[in-house]
This record gives structure tokens, sequence and C-alpha cells, in this order.
């Protein structure tokens, strides 16, 4: 499958808005939530937070909901919305997605997510879609001091991965991602979701696409690889392993009921904190 020398070594993914169409239906449940409330949250302030840790998104809807008590009862009642839509069902796999991470897995290239969402939701989300298996290393927005734009969560990708970040390509949907990856010193390729490209990092960016099928027609250029719509199994009827490092796992906490909790990108699954801490629930 190797087919030219690679750019790149490693890549690392965010989750929400870029493997999975997540964006959408998380927004759409808190822009009915706060019209339910008669509370001013507009589709541009939503956007805002985006790509942020959960701190500074909390610190932001609680500004623009004003009250403590009303902020943790939207997010239940938005909590609730997605769990009537979704139930155990799991969000959609964008486009190109699957067939880019087979392609890596079959070249043995090591793959890794960088989310801001919680680190249990992320296992929760991934094998509710059939993606969990192609990660070598999961990182959530609860193992940073510093959540997106800041660099960490980057930097702990590619130290969990063994990889350099120079030779590390991260794919991104939104700023604050894209300008925590650049930060971390890696490349990034960016497919916008609900936000469009911004001057602050598309100059900067390796490549904008709208689509992660755009990404597999460069999968020559950036990893050396052609990119197959069906990884090869082996003699034994396996499809190869993932490259020997440290694999992913989850407590046991990770495999109970998913919690809907439905913070913009991050829901918490940790016991419920007094509502001056973070209101009941989650990327966001």
């Amino acid at each position: 499958m190797q087919v030219a020398a690679a750019a790149y070594t490693a890549a690392v993914f965010d989750m929400d808005g870029l493997l999975l169409d997540s964006e959408r239906p998380v927004r759409d449940a808190w822009m009915q939530v706060a019209a339910e409330f008669g509370v001013p949250l507009t589709p541009a302030a939503y956007l805002d937070l985006i790509g942020l840790d959960h701190r500074e998104s909390t610190l932001r809807l609680r500004a623009i909901f004003g009250d403590d008590a009303l902020l943790a009862d939207a997010n239940r009642r938005a909590s609730a919305l997605l769990a009537e839509r979704f139930g155990d069902k799991p969000f959609d796999v964008k486009p190109g997605a699957r067939r880019l991470l087979e392609s890596l897995r079959c070249a043995r290239i090591p793959c890794a997510v960088a989310s801001s969402t919680q680190r249990a939701e992320i296992g929760h989300r991934l094998t509710r879609a059939g993606l969990l298996d192609f990660f070598a290393a999961v990182c959530g927005g609860d193992e940073v001091v510093r959540g997106k734009p800041e660099p960490d969560i980057y930097l702990l990708a590619v130290e969990r991965l063994g990889a350099k970040a120079a030779t590390t390509l991260a794919f991104e949907d939104s700023g604050h991602g894209a300008l925590a990856a650049l930060a971390a010193g890696l490349g990034v390729v960016v497919v916008p979701d609900l936000k469009p490209p911004e001057p602050a990092w598309q100059a900067r960016s390796v490549a904008v696409l709208e689509s992660l099928d755009a990404a597999c027609a460069r999968s020559t250029e950036w990893f050396g690889i052609a990119c197959a719509c069906v990884c090869p199994t082996t003699s034994a009827g396996r499809r190869p392993p993932l490259p020997r490092i440290a694999r992913c796992t989850f407590t046991s906490s990770a495999s109970a009921a998913p919690s809907w909790a439905a913070w913009p990108r991050w829901p918490a699954r940790a016991a419920t904190p007094s509502p001056a801490a973070t209101p009941a629930s989650t990327r966001r």
C-alpha cells in the first residue's frame, strides 16, 4: 500500500463535527432550549462555543443564561431532547472518515483522537459509531488543564502516540482546534463543519477541504499511501493490527449507559457538580 515517501507519519483527529456529525443535533437542541426558556442565545454566539474547552464554554453560557440554576435546567432539557432523538443510536459518521481511517490503519500509521469532549464520552461515541478501534490513543478535554485553542491536548496526543509534532498531521473542523494544533507544532488540515474558514488559521493550514473524502485524495501526498476503500485482510482473515504503542483503554465507568448531557461538545459523565462549579452535565 505504500507508494511514496511520507510527509507525515502520524495523525490526530478531532471528533465532533469532523469524524461524527454531532455538532448539528447538539446545536439544534440548545437553540430549541434557549427559545423555550426565552434566553437570547444567537446562532453566532453558539458558533463561538465550538471547539472551546468545557470551562470556557461554561463561562460563556453562564453569561448568556445569567443564572446557574437556569443553565443547569437548560442543560438537562437539551440532554433530554438528544436522548429522545437518538437514544443509544450513534451520531452519523462523516463522509470519508471511515475510508481514511481504514487506509491509515492498513499502512500502520498511528492515529489518535484529541477532542474537547470528556474522555469517557469519546469512548462511548466512537464505540457506538464503530470507530474506536482505529485509534491507538484517545485524549479528552478533561485530561488537560488548558483546552483548545491552547496546544495542550495536541501535545498530549503526540506524546501518547510516541510521535513528533512536526511529522504529525492534525484534522480539525473548527478554528479553535486548528489554532491548538498549530500552536503544538502539528500540520493541520481543516474540514469546516458549522463554522466557515477564518483568516487567523486558513493561511497557516496544510489544506482546507470540503470533506474527509477530499483528504483521501491527498493521502499519497501526506502519508505516502493510496487511500483504499476496503482494508485488505491478512492470510488469517484479520485486519492488520494497530501499531505497537499503548492502546486506548477505558475504565468500567465508560461501559455504562451513555450520558446525553449536552453541553456543546463535551458531555460530562462525572457526578453532578454544584451549580456554582459546572452545571449538570457536559463537546464538547
